[in-house]
C-alpha cells in the first residue's frame, strides 16, 4: 500500500524529534557535545520541523549546546529548549529552572508539568492549586518572552484515570498561560491503545468545546513500556492530533520512547495525511539517518527494525523467497527502495533453491553451467546441519560457489597448524602459533606470538600469506563472534565462528564451525584471506628480500622480539618445498579440509 493524496487532511502533522534530550536517556546511550551536535544537523537537513535539543538547566553539556547552537545557521528546523515548571517556592522571574531556558535564546521552549495528583501532592509536595499556579506562571513567564511555548502534560493518562477533572484544569491553565502546542503523556507507556483514544477524544471535545479558548495544536507523546508507542501515536493521529514527539530509532527510557523513523515512514507512505516536513523528508533518506544516528551513538543498529532494518525486507523461507522471485511486492508491505532499504533473499536451511539461485545473482554470481541451485541448496541445508549459517556470512556462501566453478584453484593451502596457549607462575598468558603454509609450490612454516589463540593464529597466517599476497596488508579482522550450537554438550559442544574483516574498501563475513573453536576460527580466518585476495583480483607476487612480517605486538610487561619470519622458527631457515602440499594435476594447492 502507497501513500493517496486523495482526501488528504488539510492540517499537516508536525514531528518533533527529542532524540537529544529523550533518547539519551536510553540505558548505555551517551551522546558528546560534538555528537548532539552533528545529530540536530542531520535531523534540520532531513528537514526535522522542531528539534529538542536538551534541558539546559540539568547539566553542562547542554549549556554547551545551546551555545554552539546560537551560533548555528538552521535550515528547517525550530530549536527547542525543556524544562519544567517552576519550584513551588520559587517566583518565575527567580527560578533557577526558567532562567536557564530562557538564556538558551531558543526559538521554542517546552515545558512539563503535572497531571497526575500521585505526583502533585507525593512527588512534589505541592497542593492541586499551587500545581495549576505553577504551570500558568511558567509558560506565561518564556511566552512574555517572546518564545513558542510547548507544554508537556506528564503522566497525562494515569492522571485522567485518577482525576479526569484535574487532569482536564491542568491543560487548562497551560492553554489559558499561552501554550501553542499541548502535548499528552503516556510517560509511564501502560496505555492501552483504546483506552488512549478514547481519552485523547474526551480531551479535546472538552476542551475544544469553550469558543472563546485560544487555539491550540494538540500533541501525542508515548513510550513503549507496552510496545505500544508507534501504535498509540498513529491512533491519536488519526483521531485528531498534529504534533507528534518521537525518538530516532525509538531510544529512550527503560523500553523506550516512540520511533520517529516508524512513525514518519507509516504517515508517509500510508495515511493521506499531510507531514512537516512536507512529504516526510527525504525517505530514500530514512534508513541512512536512523543507521547514521545509531552509528554516532555508538549504537549497534537493530537490524530487526522495520523499514530500516537491514532484515526489514529479507526472506529466509523457501515459500517466501520463491514466492518474491517471482511478483517482489507478494512478501513486502511497501517498496524498500522508497525508505532507502534493499530487499534480501537469505540462504539457509530453510530457504530453497529459489532463495539460494537469486541470492546468488544478486551478488553478482551465475549459477547456471557452474552448479545445479537445487544441489548447492541440498549442500547449503546438509552444512548448515553440520553447524554452519551462510546467512551471517555471504562471504563464505560465495566461497562456496566459486569453489564449485570449473578451473578453481585455492590461492593457498593449511598444511597444518600449531597454537599453544602457557600461563606460568602467575606471569600473563601467552599464546604462540606455527602454521604451515602451502603457496604455489612452496611451503612457508611460520609463528606468532599473540594476545590470545586466535590472535596468535590470525598474525601466524598473515605472516606467510604476506609474503605472496601484499595486499592483504590492509585487511582487518574488525569483529569475532563465537556461537554453541549445542549446549547439552557443555564444553565439548559444536561452535560457530563469524569473523567480520575489512579492508578500507569493503566489508565482509565468514564462518567456521568445529567442536574445537581454535579448527573454527582457522577455517574462518582462511575464508576470510582468500575472500580478500579473491576480491582485490590480488596477483602471486613473491617478495624476494623476505622481509614480509610486520611486528608483533609485545605481550604485556615485555619488550619486543623479533621472530623468524619463515622456515625453523628457531633458526630462521626457509623451509622446503613440501611436494606433497601441491596438487599434482594442477600445479595449485588444494583447498583446506571443510
Amino acid at each position: 500500500m502507497t501513500r493517496s493524496d486523495a482526501g488528504a487532511v488539510a492540517a499537516p502533522v508536525v514531528l518533533y524529534d527529542t532524540t537529544l534530550r529523550d533518547g539519551t536517556q536510553g540505558e548505555g546511550l551517551i551522546l558528546s557535545l560534538a555528537d548532539k551536535i552533528r545529530i540536530a544537523r542531520m535531523l534540520d537537513e532531513y528537514g526535522m520541523p522542531y528539534i529538542e535539543g536538551g534541558w539546559p538547566g540539568s547539566n553542562p553539556k547542554d549549556v554547551e549546546f545551546f551555545a554552539a547552537a546560537r551560533t548555528m545557521n538552521w535550515r528547517s528546523a525550530k530549536l527547542a529548549a525543556f524544562g519544567s515548571t517552576r519550584h513551588r517556592a520559587n517566583r518565575p522571574e527567580a527560578d533557577p529552572n526558567l532562567r536557564e531556558l530562557v538564556a538558551a535564546e531558543t526559538p521554542v521552549v517546552t515545558i512539563f508539568g503535572k497531571s497526575w495528583l500521585l505526583h502533585v501532592t507525593e512527588v512534589l509536595g505541592a497542593t492541586p492549586a499551587e500545581n495549576l499556579d505553577m504551570i500558568a506562571d511558567s509558560l506565561r513567564f518564556v511566552v512574555d518572552r517572546g518564545r513558542e511555548a510547548v507544554y508537556g502534560a506528564e503522566h497525562f493518562f494515569d492522571g485522567y484515570a485518577g482525576d479526569r477533572d484535574y487532569a482536564l484544569s491542568t491543560l487548562r491553565a497551560a492553554r489559558e498561560a499561552g501554550a501553542r502546542s499541548i502535548v499528552l503523556c503516556d510517560t509511564n507507556g501502560g496505555t492501552l491503545t483504546n483506552e488512549l483514544v478514547a481519552i485523547v477524544r474526551d480531551t479535546m471535545t472538552s476542551l475544544d468545546a469553550d469558543p472563546d479558548a485560544p487555539p491550540v495544536s494538540w500533541g501525542i507523546h508515548t513510550h513503549n513500556d507496552a510496545e505500544l508507542a508507534v501504535a498509540n501515536s498513529l491512533a491519536a493521529v488519526a483521531a485528531g492530533v498534529r504534533h507528534v514527539q518521537a525518538t530516532i530509532n525509538g531510544y529512550g527510557e527503560r523500553c523506550g520512547n516512540a520511533n520517529m523513523v516508524s512513525i514518519l515512514a507509516n504517515l508517509a507512505l500510508k495515511t493521506p495525511h499531510a507531514l512537516v516536513p512536507a512529504g516526510g523528508g527525504d525517505l530514500n533518506g530514512l534508513t541512512v539517518l536512523s543507521r547514521s544516528v545509531a552509528e554516532i551513538a555508538n549504537v549497534a543498529p537493530n537490524d530487526f527494525q522495520p523499514y530500516v532494518g537491514r532484515s526489514a525486507f529479507a526472506h529466509k523461507g523457501g515459500v517466501h523467497g520463491a514466492a518474491v522471485a517471482k511478483v517482489e511486492r507478494s512478501y513486502q508491505h511497501v517498496d524498500p527502495v522508497q525508505v532507502g532499504n534493499e530487499g534480501r533473499l537469505v540462504v539457509s536451511e530453510l530457504g530453497g533453491r529459489a532463495n539460494t539461485q537469486l541470492r546468488a545473482e544478486q551478488l553478482g554470481h551465475q549459477l547456471e553451467g557452474v552448479v545445479d541451485a537445487r544441489e548447492l541448496s541440498r549442500l547449503i541445508k546438509q552444512l548448515e546441519a553440520d553447524g554452519l549459517a551462510f546467512e551471517g556470512a555471504e562471504a563464505s556462501f560465495e566461497l562456496l560457489i566459486r569453489r564449485h566453478q570449473p578451473g578453481y584453484a585455492a590461492p593457498f593451502r593449511i598444511v597444518d597448524f600449531t597454537v599453544l596457549v602457557e600461563q606460568r607462575d602467575g606471569r600473563d598468558l601467552r599464546a604462540e602459533a606455527t602454521v604451515k603454509l602451502a603457496v604455489d609450490g612452496e611451503t612457508l612454516h611460520t609463528a606468532a606470538d599473540g594476545n590470545g589463540p586466535v590472535n596468535a593464529l590470525d598474525i601466524a597466517l598473515r605472516k606467510a600469506l604476506r609474503a605472496f599476497y601484499p595486499q592483504l596488508d590492509s585487511v582487518h579482522l574488525v569483529d569475532y563472534k563465537v556461537r554453541i550450537l549445542d549446549g547439552g554438550a557443555a564444553t565439548a559442544a559444536r561452535t560457530r565462528v563469524v569473523i567480520d574483516s575489512r579492508d578500507g574498501t569493503r566489508s565482509w563475513s565468514t564462518m567456521g564451525s568445529d567442536t574445537n573453536i581454535i579448527t573454527a576460527s582457522c577455517i574462518a580466518l582462511a575464508d576470510s584471506l582468500e575472500f580478500a585476495i579473491w576480491k582485490s583480483a590480488a596477483e602471486l607476487r613473491r617478495r624476494d628480500e623476505r622481509h614480509f612480517t610486520t611486528a608483533t605486538p609485545p605481550l604485556a610487561g615485555q619488550p619486543e622480539t623479533g621472530r623468524p619470519a619463515s622456515g625453523d622458527p628457531a633458526t630462521g631457515e626457509a623451509a622446503a618445498v613440501d611436494p606433497a602440499a601441491v596438487n599434482p594435476a594442477t600445479g595449485a594447492p588444494a583447498t583446506p579440509g571443510r
